[in-house]
């Protein structure tokens, strides 16, 4: 495998991550109410209880973007 090729994987991988995390983070805030009462009653869990765990649920899936695809990405590029 190339580096043109590593690079161009890497590349797309974090557009499509990011394109992802848009549309989670969109459709978390436009059904957040929908969204907390359905996963509230499918755990037994209080709506606050929820909101974090879906808010935890972005903030580590950007991290784990960053890691995993933006800063290889980035290390690709720079060689």
């Amino acid at each position: 495998m190339t580096q043109e090729t590593l690079t161009s994987f890497f590349g797309w991988m974090t557009v499509i991550d990011f394109g992802i995390l848009l549309f989670a983070t969109l459709a978390i805030f436009v059904l957040r109410d929908w969204a907390t009462a359905l996963h509230a009653r499918m755990f037994g869990l209080d709506p606050a209880q929820v909101r974090l765990a879906m808010y935890g649920w972005l903030a580590m899936f950007k991290v784990l973007i960053f890691v995993f695809a933006l800063v290889p990405y980035i290390a690709l590029r720079l060689i």
